[in-house]
């Protein structure tokens, strides 16, 4: 059931889109899973219902996620005329890089609790397990139904965003909603394959370098990524290769922390939790945000002093809690 008002906001975007004719769909810098898989799911419904559609990354599609059809028709910047803009996964406009600097879009749709309602029009839903979920519901409703293709890519933010349905706010909906993908023609079990478990040799080597470093105290366990790291490895990208989401595993951890540095004065930090610990208010404390579970901030400050202030301001969180 939706609140009226979020009812209002649902039957608004709907009737925005299907006004629009050319839409422009982007997502935020460095992308995840549930980024790629909501802009390709978005971008191929509108496509199959008539729309002209622009799907716009500014940062390269990570290997892994490389193998998803339609991701050969995402951009870097826009071409071009458009008349609706769509956010999705953001949680606010920095994150969608330098595109909005003079405007902001027409539509936000997200799932971040953390979510600063940038757009004209604002979608966020807290509870959902990934910005895919919503598209998976409500494109449908909105009169744009589910090709198979479109079915795979949200099924890959699902799968994604929920670690292979493995986080604690998975609910008996969020497995019928991939059971209806499915139904659509998602193969569920080779985008997990693809995705969440497959791994190139260059993000394999990443991953030996930074678990060689791991360092474990009072439940938190974290390492880094330097750039020395990725350039040993072969590793082009500057996300972590999932490296974040494995380090929950360690047993007795409660918080796990990921510092990938980006440059000489920037990291990017991620948090992870596996109880009850909320780290999105760690990250918003450095102007992140995210999930309670899982968030993230960019740190511009070297990644020694990065990780000294961090660690110790996690520790003390993690006390008091």
């Amino acid at each position: 059931m939706n609140p009226p008002m979020q009812a209002d906001v649902i039957s608004t975007i709907g009737k925005m889109l299907k006004d629009a004719r050319n839409i422009l769909v982007i997502a935020h810098l460095r992308p995840d899973g549930d980024a790629i898989g909501s802009v390709v799911g978005m971008g191929l419904a509108l496509q199959t219902s008539g729309k002209q559609v622009q799907m716009i990354m500014q940062d390269p599609i990570p290997a892994r996620y490389r193998f998803l059809k339609g991701v050969e028709l995402i951009r870097q910047s826009p071409g071009g005329h458009f008349d609706l803009s769509v956010a999705l996964d953001s949680g606010d406009l920095e994150r969608l890089g330098d595109l909005f600097k003079d405007d902001k879009p027409d539509i936000n749709i997200d799932h971040h609790i953390t979510n600063e309602l940038f757009a004209k029009v604002n979608l966020v839903i807290p509870d959902q397990v990934a910005t895919s979920a919503i598209l998976a519901e409500y494109l449908p409703k909105w009169g744009f139904p589910l090709c198979a293709a479109a079915a795979d890519a949200l099924c890959m933010g699902l799968l994604t965003d929920t670690n292979g349905f493995r986080i604690p706010s998975v609910t008996p909906a969020t497995l019928e909603l991939g059971a209806e993908l499915m139904r659509h023609g998602a193969a569920l079990t080779e985008i997990y394959q693809q995705a969440l478990v497959s791994q190139s040799l260059p993000a394999s080597k990443l991953w030996g370098l930074a678990l060689s470093k791991l360092q474990f105290k009072e439940g938190l366990v974290w390492t880094s990524i330097t750039l020395q790291d990725r350039d040993q490895a072969g590793y082009q990208g500057k996300d972590d290769a999932e490296i974040a989401n494995f380090l929950t595993g360690v047993e007795g951890s409660r918080v796990a922390l990921l510092f990938n540095e980006q440059d000489a004065n920037k990291v990017k930090v991620s948090w992870r939790s596996r109880n009850h610990t909320d780290v999105a208010k760690l990250a918003q404390f450095y102007n992140g945000g995210g999930h309670p579970n899982a968030a993230g901030a960019e740190i511009a400050k070297s990644l020694q002093t990065a990780e000294k202030e961090i660690i110790q301001k996690t520790l003390e969180y993690m006390t008091g809690d």
